[in-house]
């Protein structure tokens, strides 16, 4: 029997996969693109699903949105098991693809309007929705405009727009600021920030790691199919830094030994605390020899801990650190 999702759960999945058969005359081997995967999602948050080319994140999504077929595996989202129950489970779903999917023989009004009214909105209800989203979406002075005059950003914002415009339980985002400028990457992610800070759930994927590592409540990093990490942004960076280790300098220096740096700064301390009774050190009473003395004990401390602490700095462990130590360095096709 299914386990029911857990109450803060929106999506839930369970031993997903989707195998390709093989093609042309059966010889050669099929393709698994997406292999036994474990996630879930919660109520609220910004998920980020990240990998490779051909690591199987737009597959998931398509399972996910039904519009690809599982071959194994369960997936449920808001409660519907979206294999056995497609039609229901789309109520709860928007998608904004990869490719643009907006009407090109309706004015950008139209293609809003006429999702609501396919969704079962009444013609008052899409009408003031649509006008709703084109406020909040800087497009109201697009609103007769036909969608192949609008800029790539633009065109974006109006997907994104119409796939919230039923009010979904999930938002899916596949790849949403790819081949956009700056200027358009920023205002998508000022909207999809706000949209989450009203409550909506969204799952992305995207090539940008500093964008998920931004966004993303948590994150998963896919290759081939599977999982290899999923954790909060920091977590993941947290863990990759501890992996490293600490960068040993080059060229040789001090051991680095915490007998070395106690003893180093023993005799640097020795040379400049006062004794009992008396002051020492870079007080005025001390004399020319000893000045000399505490100025070499100093110099000589400073030569042989400065390498040793050099020798103890790390790199900067970002997420794309973290992507690349687990996906590796080769490119994809």
């Amino acid at each position: 029997m299914p386990r029911a999702p857990a109450p803060d759960e929106v999506i839930a999945v369970r031993g997903l996969s989707k195998v390709y058969p093989q093609r042309g005359n059966g010889s050669g081997p099929e393709l698994v693109a997406v292999d036994n995967l474990e996630l879930s999602v919660n109520r609220g948050e910004i998920f980020g699903l990240l990998g490779p080319n051909g690591a199987g994140k737009t597959t998931t999504v398509g399972m996910l949105t039904t519009r690809v077929t599982p071959t194994s595996g369960e997936a449920i989202v808001n409660g519907v098991d979206v294999v056995a129950d497609p039609a229901r489970a789309k109520r709860d779903i928007g998608v904004v693809p990869q490719a643009n999917t907006l009407d090109r023989s309706l004015t950008v009004w139209e293609n809003l309007y006429f999702h609501g009214r396919y969704f079962g909105m009444s013609g008052w209800e899409a009408s003031e929705a649509a006008d709703d989203l084109l406020g909040k979406f800087r497009l109201k002075s697009k609103a007769k405009a036909e969608v192949h005059h609008l800029s790539g950003g633009m065109a974006q914002r109006l997907m994104v727009a119409r796939a919230i415009l039923h009010r979904p339980a999930v938002l899916f985002l596949d790849e949403p600021t790819a081949g956009l400028d700056p200027q358009s990457r920023l205002a998508l992610w000022e909207i999809v920030s706000r949209l989450n800070q009203e409550g909506q759930t969204i799952l992305l994927t995207t090539h940008f790691m500093e964008e998920a590592d931004r966004m993303c409540d948590r994150v998963a990093i896919m290759d081939q199919g599977r999982i290899l990490a999923l954790d909060t942004p920091a977590r993941l960076k947290q863990s990759s830094a501890k992996r490293a280790g600490p960068k040993q300098a080059s060229g040789g220096g001090p051991s680095g030994t915490a007998a070395e740096v106690k003893m180093w700064l023993t005799r640097y301390l020795d040379a400049v605390t006062p004794p009992a009774g008396g002051r020492k050190g870079t007080g005025s009473s001390e004399g020319p020899e000893d000045r000399q003395k505490i100025r070499a004990v100093a110099i000589e401390a400073a030569e042989r801990l400065g390498p040793l602490f050099a020798s103890l700095q790390t790199d900067e462990v970002t997420l794309e650190t973290v992507f690349i130590d687990l996906t590796g360095r080769e490119l994809r096709e």
